[in-house]
């Protein structure tokens, strides 16, 4: 059977059964409703074994295999080893990876190497190129210079591990400690009779490394995967715009010591239509200057040319992922120096050493005096009709290209409505140019709409409310909200050990409820100042937790403490890094995190979304309340009397199976198949 034949009987509709969509309690309810079922799995049929795929020499990798990457195989796991069945999924057939997409699209796998009786030595992976039948290729040329991105259309990354010592607390599974189910089923402890039983061993995450940091493979080749262990090596495929559809062929090339022990068969199938530059799903994600200059120059100069540098470099990595950044305020007189290149495009550009999706397309956002920082709050109403016209004159007369939606972040969760609502009007009682400016607060939306009537975008915790009262604000500001972070069972978190698809959902919970924008408070928290005489600087390659307190060891959590959290603040890692220099790669720019490519695939699919609406509405529109029945405040709360939690599981499937069915039908609706 020819590879392409087999590659067609592969590829499987999968059937996207309906889910109940309901909610907890609204303002008509006092009992709880059932929680939707998710979506099952459809599973792959089980080849037979002769027909896996098998060294061509003697090999200590006994295994090899592949997913979406929305799978984290932990680097302890030898699934392929105790049961190559178990592997099977919509990438993987057990002898090649399949993959789709569409024009200007990253596609992704993750590919696990499996040591299980002895250490593999010096190990290579190589796939520098995929060629049509007319001889077109995919491909990326050898560089020395890690982030000059011209003609780099397929990345190649070595996967670092962080351990889970304790679970996320609140923030990211809000309810954590009175139901079990906010947790991530691969974390939680057992349950009999409805009631969660055991302790921190236990859960099945419980000390357990999880795939997180994504280095250039060129930093950490050759590698060696110690016995008992696997290896995941992540690849990202940029599809160029003027790629031609049809199928594209490769094969991974996995050396030993020098010599060739595999050979992985790779197939791409690429669409006739093309994903936007600007994405539909637009993001706000801040980068700390002050935490870069620290980690990779030891300086406090934040306007200085090296660390603007470093910056710039910050802020192509994020364009490669569709992500737009924000980050310190700067005064109006340097924003050209410091900003114009980022907001006109030209830092995404081939002068500037940058191709992939959205070559000339500017950041799209900026925030004024981000968290506060804007120097004139207590110099009265003058100043601030002063100040706002200044920068509304500064972007009207350079008219980027790229729409940039800009705004004056006025303050950060804060119950101080009526200063809010004095800063606010005064900037709509403007007599210039200022008056246009619009006003930004972190504010959930029922009390921006009670309490602060002039604020123009409110930008709220995404997490579970009251239905009614969060939907009727929703309403009232249409698509001029924003929302913020995420915590389940509301939406996927930001938690290292949330699942692969936590990322991919909060995109489609933005499409479905209309999120103007989706904001994350930070990219590069390096440094964790919460907790009184905790150590201030982590190292954030070999510590999962990056937020809140360790206060200490707890038999049912792990390590835990006042808003413990894995991986909040950091979805950049750095490529320098002075203060833990053993860890340092000594490069100048950022890794990506594994859940930044999460975010990205979901930032993709809405553009899958928006264009499958143009011409099929009703279909897109049901397979989004498929993937995702109950999000945000449609979970509703237990108690009117007391909205401050929910009995719930997440209403999604967490099976990246399911996901790709979906991108699959979506794709062919806009391809007309």
């Amino acid at each position: 059977m020819t590879r392409k034949l087999k590659n067609l009987l592969f590829i499987i509709i999968f059937l996207l059964s309906a889910c109940a969509s309901g909610a907890s309690v609204d303002d008509s309810e006092v009992e709880p409703s059932p929680q939707p079922t998710p979506t099952q799995r459809v599973l792959t049929p089980v080849p037979p074994l002769e027909e896996y795929i098998a060294p061509t020499t003697e090999s200590a990798i006994r295994q090899v295999w592949a997913n979406n990457g929305e799978d984290k195989v932990t680097a302890d796991e030898l699934r392929a080893s105790q049961n190559p069945g178990a592997t099977l999924n919509s990438v993987w057939d057990g002898t090649y990876i399949s993959l789709f997409g569409a024009r200007n699209e990253v596609v992704a796998f993750d590919l696990i190497l499996e040591s299980p009786e002895q250490s593999a030595a010096n190990v290579e992976v190589r796939l520098s190129s995929l060629v049509n039948e007319g001889g077109t290729f995919i491909a990326s040329t050898p560089d020395d210079d890690l982030f000059n991105f011209l003609g780099q259309n397929i990345e190649l990354f070595y996967v670092r591990y962080l351990e889970i010592e304790g679970i996320s607390t609140d923030l990211f599974f809000a309810g954590y400690d009175y139901d079990e189910r906010h947790i991530p089923e691969r974390c939680r402890r057992p349950m009999v009779d409805g009631e969660a039983v055991g302790d921190w061993t236990d859960r099945p995450c419980s000390g357990l490394a999880y795939p997180e940091i994504a280095v250039p493979i060129e930093l950490e080749t050759p590698f060696n995967i110690p016995s008992g262990q696997n290896q995941s090596i992540w690849t990202d495929i940029y599809i160029p715009k003027n790629a031609p559809p049809g199928t594209y062929t490769g094969v991974i090339e996995v050396l030993e010591n020098g010599t060739l022990t595999w050979e992985i068969p790779v197939s791409l199938d690429v669409y006739d239509f093309v994903l936007p530059d600007l994405p539909n799903a637009r993001t706000m994600l801040y980068v700390s200057a002050e935490n870069i200059a620290d980690r990779y120059i030891g300086s406090d100069d934040l306007l200085s040319a090296e660390t603007q540098a470093l910056l710039d470099t910050h802020f192509q990595v994020a364009h490669r992922h569709k992500i737009s950044l924000i980050d310190e305020s700067v005064p109006v007189d340097e924003m050209d120096r410091l900003w114009a290149a980022r907001l006109n495009g030209e830092l995404f550009s081939a002068e500037a050493g940058y191709d992939g999706i959205g070559v000339g397309v500017g950041n799209n956002v900026y925030s004024i005096g981000t968290y506060g920082s804007w120097g004139w709050q207590g110099d009265g109403q003058d100043a601030m009709w002063r100040e706002t016209d200044a920068w509304v004159n500064y972007f009207e007369s350079r008219n980027f290209a790229t729409p940039t939606d800009y705004f004056l972040y006025l303050i950060d969760e804060s119950d101080d409505y009526e200063q809010i609502e004095t800063w606010a009007s005064w900037m709509d009682e403007n007599p210039g140019a200022g008056s246009r400016l619009p006003s930004f607060a972190t504010i959930d939306l029922p009390s921006a709409r009670a309490n602060v009537p002039s604020l123009d975008i409110p930008a709220s915790w995404a997490s579970f409310g009251v239905t009614s009262a969060w939907q009727n604000a929703a309403n009232l500001y249409r698509d001029e909200y924003y929302l913020y972070n995420g915590s389940r069972p509301a939406t996927g978190s930001f938690a290292i050990e949330d699942d692969g698809v936590a990322l991919r959902q909060l995109a489609w919970t933005q499409y479905k409820m209309d999120v103007a924008r989706w904001f994350y408070w930070e990219s590069t928290y390096y440094s964790n100042f919460q907790c009184d005489g905790a150590d201030a600087y982590t190292n954030v390659f070999a510590q999962a937790q990056t937020f809140g307190c360790d206060e200490g060891f707890d038999d049912v959590l792990g390590e835990t403490g006042w808003n413990y959290l894995n991986g909040d603040g950091v979805l950049f890692y750095p490529g320098t890094d002075i203060r833990f220099p053993a860890e340092s790669y000594a490069v100048p720019g950022p890794f990506a995190s594994l859940r930044l490519k999460h975010w990205r695939r979901g930032i993709q699919d809405v553009d899958y979304l928006t264009l499958a609406a143009e011409i099929d509405p009703v279909r897109t529109a049901q397979i989004v309340q498929e993937m995702i029945p109950s999000v945000l405040w449609e979970v509703g709360v237990e108690q009117l009397s007391d909205p401050t939690y929910v009995y719930a599981d997440i209403s999604w499937s967490t099976d990246p199976d399911i996901w790709e069915a979906a991108r699959r039908e979506l794709a062919e609706i806009i391809a007309g198949e």
